[in-house]
C-alpha cells in the first residue's frame, strides 16, 4: 500500500498548483481519500476529502482548492488557486482504506499517508 505525492514547489501569492496522490497496493475507487498539510511548528489539519458519495472542504480553502479523483487512475489531484503566504505547508495525502460517505477532515481515521510534497507561497 503506497501513496505518492507530487507537483508542489514555490509560487508568488494568487498563483496556482495542482498536487497530485498516486496510489498502489489497495481499491482507491471507493476509499476515503484526503489531503492535509501541515505547517511549521501547526498541527497537521485536513483541508480536502473524498469519498464515493461527498467531497468536504476546510473553511480556509474552500472556493480556492478543488479535490478530483481519477479513480482509472488511481490518481488524487489537489488544484490549488489564489495562493496565499500562509497556504505554505507540507502537503500529504491519505487513506482511511475503508468505504464511507462521508470523509472527515480529522486525521485519526488515516492510517496510510504518503511523504508528502512542499508548497511555498511568497508574498
Amino acid at each position: 500500500v503506497q501513496l505518492v505525492e507530487s507537483g508542489g514547489g514555490s509560487v508568488q501569492a494568487g498563483g496556482s498548483l495542482r498536487l497530485s496522490c498516486t496510489a498502489s497496493g489497495f481499491t482507491f475507487s471507493s476509499d476515503c481519500m484526503g489531503w492535509f498539510r501541515q505547517a511549521q511548528g501547526k498541527e497537521r489539519e485536513g483541508i480536502a476529502t473524498s469519498s464515493f458519495g461527498t467531497i468536504s472542504y476546510a473553511d480556509s480553502v474552500k472556493g480556492r482548492f478543488t479535490i478530483a479523483r481519477d479513480n482509472a487512475k488511481k490518481t488524487l489531484y489537489l488544484q490549488m488557486h489564489s495562493l496565499k503566504p500562509e497556504d505554505t505547508a507540507m502537503y500529504y495525502c491519505a487513506t482511511t482504506r475503508d468505504a464511507r460517505w462521508w470523509c472527515p477532515l480529522d486525521t485519526p481515521p488515516y492510517t496510510v499517508w504518503g511523504q508528502g510534497t512542499q508548497v511555498t507561497v511568497s508574498s
